[in-house]
């Protein structure tokens, strides 16, 4: 790292304009929120006692679909109390994403871990002319979401590196990484661990007006993966026509820095060398060898797949003839066909490439994935116990019917409350980064009170998906906005947070316009966002 040291949020507002003091503000407001943890358990307090007041008050609504009057019910006597001491495990157990999510990062920790997510895109972005470059980079990153935070830690340096070695500015390579891994994070064009996260999490909210409902993790599969070659493309385009012009003095000042000896490499990751123009394009016979085992394994594995998902006398074939092929439990319960997937590919991987040597290293790097989400699973726990209480005491469900028969009374167009939807989560996004944690937070509102106007839970899971990554880029509360800072000023070490902003607000408001236009464009064409997801 450079000896110049990354400029507080107090040199930041005095240094880079009225934008940076805006973003020092939201990062000192963000930094007095607590832990998501206790924000969970302080609203499932609060929970607790609005339900004793509304119940006193008598608040009700009536169900437009059944007719039925809907009241809040209280927690805070003997048998809400008992409800609550009995349901602290089974609330937890049975949180929809937490099975889910696990069974998918067993396989993804192993395709992580044997080395073959870091190897596959050192080796696509090395082979790319630079014609391509920034293109191809755009679309690792967007795609590259199936290793979830591993790979904005892999792609950032590897695209300044990249840049680098194609003459252009390595601060700007960084910058494309970053955007397309950060921003893109919720498409891509392959099924990630944030599809059965976010479908969990809808079917706990959908499971307040329906009890029988099910978003299933491929529901917004169709529009995520054409979503993916689009951001894609928005990202060439704002770099190539607006960025790179903005970077030729930064990439004059890296060189300059360069020559006075300013710059400082790359770090070294714990069990890798750094990412530099140098070893870039430098690959083992074994990592070649590993690629194409994985290449043979996979393609076996999606044959097998397909066969037994068609053929119609598989013993997992759909048995519904209505639904076909959507009824069988390769589709309906996918999580554990991806998380094999990630598996076949990691072991194939590892041992051509001999990063697996032995059949104890499998479980090894199941469990030190596993350990890198131990705090999403404590933040389960308090989620779970705040679900479950917003649903036992009618809270959500009341509160979807006022606000539906509001909205729906006001004649406010589909298109502005879509539009409210996505600003909203956008600007939530700046102070509350995760976005899981922001999720459970609003889906039991917005999942039911958008059911109540015929809006189904897939559509509204997608439309927080779209406000919920495009701002990841400008807030100084996402860890990897300090990382890429920080990058930076390796190439650059004068650079502030105003060099970064500079580069990433264009591609954030780009991104988040163009994204909704195409999910406006999606739904009015008729086109299901998923397998088996309704039109809207």
């Amino acid at each position: 790292m450079s000896s110049t040291p990354a400029p507080t949020s107090e040199e930041r507002e005095t240094g880079d304009g009225l934008l940076t003091r805006a973003l020092g503000w939201v990062e000192r407001v963000g930094n007095r929120l607590p832990h998501p943890f206790w924000i969970f358990v302080l609203l499932a307090a609060v929970v607790l006692l609005l339900s004793e007041l509304l119940a006193r008050l008598g608040v009700a609504a009536t169900d437009p679909a059944s007719g039925d009057t809907v009241t809040v019910t209280s927690l805070l006597n003997a048998e809400g109390f008992r409800q609550i001491v009995e349901g602290v495990v089974p609330n937890f157990v049975e949180f929809p994403p937490l099975g889910v999510v696990l069974t998918v990062l067993l396989g993804v920790a192993v395709a992580e871990g044997s080395g073959l997510i870091h190897t596959a895109l050192r080796v696509v972005v090395s082979k790319v002319s630079a014609r391509w470059l920034t293109f191809v980079l755009a679309l690792a990153g967007v795609t590259g979401s199936i290793a979830s935070d591993a790979i904005t830690v892999v792609l950032i340096p590897l695209g300044a590196a990249a840049f680098k070695a194609a003459g252009r500015s390595a601060v700007l390579g960084g910058v494309v990484a970053f955007a397309a891994s950060s921003a893109g994070f919720n498409a891509s064009l392959l099924v990630n661990l944030t599809d059965p996260l976010l479908g969990g999490i809808s079917t706990s909210a959908a499971q307040l007006v329906d009890p029988e409902y099910q978003v299933s993790p491929v529901a917004n599969y169709f529009f995520s993966a054409s979503s993916a070659i689009v951001l894609a493309i928005v990202i060439t385009l704002v770099t190539e026509l607006l960025l790179t012009k903005l970077t030729r003095p930064i990439h004059d000042a890296e060189q300059a820095a360069e020559e006075r000896g300013e710059t400082s490499a790359p770090d070294h990751e714990e069990d890798r060398p750094a990412l530099t123009e140098e070893n870039l394009r430098m690959y083992s016979p074994q990592e070649v060898k590993g690629l194409r085992s994985t290449a043979i394994a996979v393609a076996v594995y999606l044959v097998v797949y397909f066969l037994l998902l068609f053929v119609p006398f598989s013993p997992l074939a759909g048995q519904d003839e209505e639904l076909g092929v959507l009824s069988s439990v390769l589709i309906t319960d996918i999580s554990g066909p991806i998380g094999l997937m990630f598996l076949v590919a990691g072991v194939a991987y590892g041992m051509t490439a001999r990063t697996v040597t032995h059949p104890a290293a499998v479980p090894e790097l199941m469990a030190r994935g596993l350990k890198d989400i131990t705090p999403l699973l404590v933040l389960f726990f308090a989620a779970a116990q705040f679900i479950a209480y917003f649903s036992w005491t009618n809270m959500g469900t009341v509160l979807a019917i006022r606000g539906s028969e509001w909205l729906g009374g006001g004649d406010v167009p589909m298109v502005v409350l879509f539009a409210g939807v996505v600003l909203v989560v956008a600007v939530m996004n700046l102070l509350v980064t995760s976005g899981s944690a922001q999720y459970t937070l609003t889906a039991p509102v917005i999942v039911p009170m958008f059911m109540y106007l015929g809006i189904n839970p897939e559509t509204t899971q997608m439309l927080f998906r779209i406000g919920d990554s495009t701002t990841n880029i400008i807030t100084p509360l996402n860890p990897f906005f300090a990382m890429t800072l920080g990058m930076i000023q390796r190439y650059l070490p004068r650079a502030g947070i105003g060099t970064l902003l500079s580069l990433t607000l264009p591609l954030s408001l780009a991104l988040l316009v163009v994204w909704f236009l195409f999910f406006l464009a999606w739904i009015a064409l008729g086109i299901p966002l998923g397998p088996g997801s309704p039109v809207q």
